[in-house]
Order: structure tokens, then C-alpha cells, then sequence
């Protein structure tokens, strides 16, 4: 005689459960604030967005600072050139990062010691402190006002290649070595055995470099005068007249600038994480 199976009953909540789901509630809350008192904000009139006390919702919907947004500002040259740097930034940094990681990772060679403590002292100077001496270089190749001007300076992160070096310490040898005895050289092993297992950590990298590019303003800033080749942060500061800020624009234009990293979080969240979680794991 069989008996029934009674279905479970679902748990009721914990009290912990109950205060981290709160919590975690509260905290969307704090940083989904700005995002919308800025969607508020330019939906308003430029007169009612400096009214003092401010208030949330708009008295008079309107598009007005989104169309004059696109009337009066360059945006779309300015959204394509932060598209190209970005790109081609993201890019070269995946491929030298990639590259040098490994080899400092698996190769032994004289000086390494030198050359990795040169490469970690990039980690202990800030950006704004090379700005005058890149500027300098840039100039005199002759590459300002060229979109090579602000790229390569962006190619160069240390933290990216010690992040990746770190990854590649944590890949078992014994892979690499079967397929040396099986005849494969050191650029096959690293195209085909090593970059595939690097899937996580590369596109956490990658994301990374593209989100630090498209929001680098004070680079392209120093680099170009040439109002063709702005880039979205740039362009944004340059919505203002004689009046002063112009904020009802200036809200339209930081959300139109940050709208392509919240796609890239939405549908790339999975590799940011799992990059980060394989990276942290990866010196254990």
C-alpha cells in the first residue's frame, strides 16, 4: 500500500532573512535615488529645476531638455567617439594584459623580479600625476586631437595585468604540460588550453576597462580641442551658457552617457561576478 506524499509547506521567513531583505531594499533604495531624481530632473523645465525648495516629481512634464539636449549639443559624434575609444581601449588592454600576465605568470626570464616591481609601482601612482608628462609625449609624436592620442595612454593598466597574472598562477601546470608532450608550442597552449579557462577573469577585465574608459574625462579633456572629437563626459560639461548650468540638460546628458553601462551591467552582471569570484580565488 503506498503512502501519499504530503507536499511541503514552504518556511515562513527568519527574522535574519527578514532584516537582510530590508536592508538590502534600503540600499537599492540609496543608490537608485540618483538616478531617478536625475530622470525627474529632466523631465522639468529649466526653470523649475533651480526652484528652491526643489521638489521630486515635475509640476509640468516635458521633454524640452532632451530635445534641446540633441538641438544644440553634438551628441551623437560625442556617444561615437566614446564608443570608438572605449572599444579599441578595452581591447588592446585584454590582449596586453592577457599577454603579459602569462608571461610573468609562466615564463622565467632575467630581471623578472625588476620588471614585475615596475609594473606593481603603477598601481601606487595616480593618473592625474602622469598627465603632464603623457601630454608631453603625446605632443611631441604629434598625436593630439587624434583618437590614437587618447587611446594608447589608457592602454597600460597595471592592476588589469596583476589581476590577470594572479588568474594565470592558479591554472594547474599539469594542463599545459600534457599538451607540450602532446607537441603543442607555447602560443598554442596559451590560444587554445590557457585564454578558454581565462573566460571569466578576461570579460570581468574587459568590463572593467570599458567602464573606467567611458567615463575618463579628465584624458580626453587635456588631449583634444577639437569639439568633433569629444567624448560624452566632455560634451556633457559643455552644457551651459551665460545663465550658468543649464540642469535640466545636464541630467538628460548623464543619463543618455550612463545608459550603456547599465546595459553593459544588466547583460554582462554574470561575468562580473564570476570574473571577480575566480580572480579572488585564484592567488588561494
Amino acid at each position: 500500500m503506498s503512502t501519499a506524499v504530503r507536499p511541503r509547506r514552504k518556511s515562513s521567513w527568519t527574522p535574519s532573512q527578514i532584516v537582510l531583505t530590508l536592508l538590502g531594499a534600503a540600499v537599492s533604495v540609496v543608490f537608485l535615488a540618483p538616478f531617478a531624481w536625475g530622470l525627474f530632473t529632466s523631465l522639468k523645465s529649466e526653470t523649475e529645476a533651480v526652484e528652491v525648495p526643489p521638489h521630486w516629481l515635475p509640476k509640468h512634464w516635458t521633454g524640452q531638455a532632451w530635445k534641446a539636449l540633441f538641438d544644440t549639443g553634438n551628441i551623437t559624434d560625442w556617444f561615437v567617439n566614446s564608443l570608438v575609444v572605449s572599444v579599441c581601449v578595452t581591447s588592446v588592454v585584454v590582449l596586453v594584459s592577457a599577454l603579459a600576465g602569462y608571461g610573468f605568470a609562466r615564463t622565467e626570464f632575467r630581471g623578472k623580479g625588476l620588471l614585475m616591481g615596475v609594473v606593481m609601482s603603477g598601481l601606487m601612482v595616480s593618473p592625474a600625476v602622469l598627465g603632464v608628462p603623457l601630454f608631453t609625449t603625446v605632443q611631441q609624436m604629434g598625436m593630439v586631437d587624434t583618437y590614437w592620442g587618447m587611446i594608447l595612454p589608457q592602454c597600460a593598466p597595471a592592476a588589469m595585468v596583476y589581476i590577470l597574472y594572479k588568474f594565470f598562477q592558479g591554472i594547474p601546470h599539469e594542463l599545459e604540460e600534457a599538451a607540450f608532450i602532446d607537441g603543442a608550442g607555447r602560443w598554442r597552449v596559451f590560444f587554445t588550453i590557457v585564454l578558454p579557462l581565462s573566460r571569466p577573469s578576461l570579460a570581468a577585465v574587459g568590463i572593467f576597462t570599458f567602464i573606467a574608459s567611458w567615463n575618463n574625462f579628465l584624458w580626453p579633456y587635456m588631449v583634444t580641442n577639437n569639439p568633433d572629437l569629444m567624448t560624452m563626459p566632455n560634451g556633457i560639461a559643455t552644457v551651459m551658457n551665460s545663465y550658468g548650468i543649464q540642469w535640466a540638460q545636464l541630467m538628460a546628458g548623464g543619463l543618455m552617457a550612463g545608459l550603456p553601462l547599465i546595459v553593459v551591467f544588466v547583460f554582462f552582471q554574470r561575468q562580473i561576478v564570476a570574473g571577480v569570484a575566480h580572480t579572488g580565488l585564484a592567488g588561494q
